[in-house]
């Protein structure tokens, strides 16, 4: 009860609002930006964009909007203000593909150097190969991964799995890009779907021609 009036002494604007999600909804309109909210976000706010996932969460002992990005595996927070206007400004230029350095000019709250960094040095895709392969849990798919990542234009791809096959993505920060997934049957043969194609169906690949045709699949518009 005590901590319940606390934070509402914290967030009045929120609790008025009826929760985070509906509180930033009002403060966007207000300042005729776009978050990408949905309608369906209450208290839990996490928002698709093309680098990542974006993250509010509020703090409990000041009033602080923690903002974070991510990707499965890795989290970064990238800043915390306790102004919600101009939380939901930096969400919706975010969303907008503004240069991050001029993001983090605009905005004195973001701090992005240990997420420009990890970028720089080709992570979060080589810590994720690093990892897979060095997981026992994985180890059914490990020929599969170190066959995969031996191959110069498939090791800058993030691999995840996903019900026991490889999932390759092209861009880790943007779940929509292009995606595909591998199984391996046995050491002659895979099978190989392509991610949010309509009407995408499993395909038996010969392992001759697997490494064709994944950079193929992964390079079709």
């Amino acid at each position: 009860m005590n901590m319940d009036a606390h934070r509402k002494d914290l967030y009045p604007d929120v609790t008025a609002s009826g929760g985070l999600g509906p509180a930033m909804r009002g403060a966007a309109q207000l300042r005729g930006c776009d978050t990408g909210l949905g309608p369906w976000a209450v208290d839990v706010v996490s928002i698709q964009t093309a680098r990542g996932f974006l993250s509010v969460d509020p703090a409990t002992e000041q009033r602080l909007f923690r903002l974070s990005v991510g990707i499965p595996g890795f989290d970064w927070e990238i800043g915390s203000t306790g102004d919600l206007g101009l939380l939901v400004e930096a969400v919706a230029v975010w969303r907008e593909g503004i240069p991050l350095d001029e993001l983090e000019e605009r905005f004195e709250f973001m701090e992005l150097d240990e997420f420009v960094g990890a970028l720089e040095r080709g992570e979060p895709a080589s810590s994720q190969w690093a990892e897979l392969l060095s997981s026992d849990f994985n180890r059914r798919q490990w020929n599969l991964l170190r066959r995969l990542r031996a191959d110069e234009v498939l090791r800058d791809m993030f691999p995840t799995i996903s019900h026991c096959a490889v999932r390759l993505c092209v861009d880790a920060m943007d779940g929509r890009s292009r995606q595909v997934l591998v199984d391996e049957v046995n050491g002659e043969l895979y099978e190989v779907m392509r991610v949010g194609v309509p009407g995408a169906s499993w395909v038996e690949v010969p392992a001759g021609d697997l490494i064709a045709y994944l950079r193929a699949a992964l390079n079709e518009e």
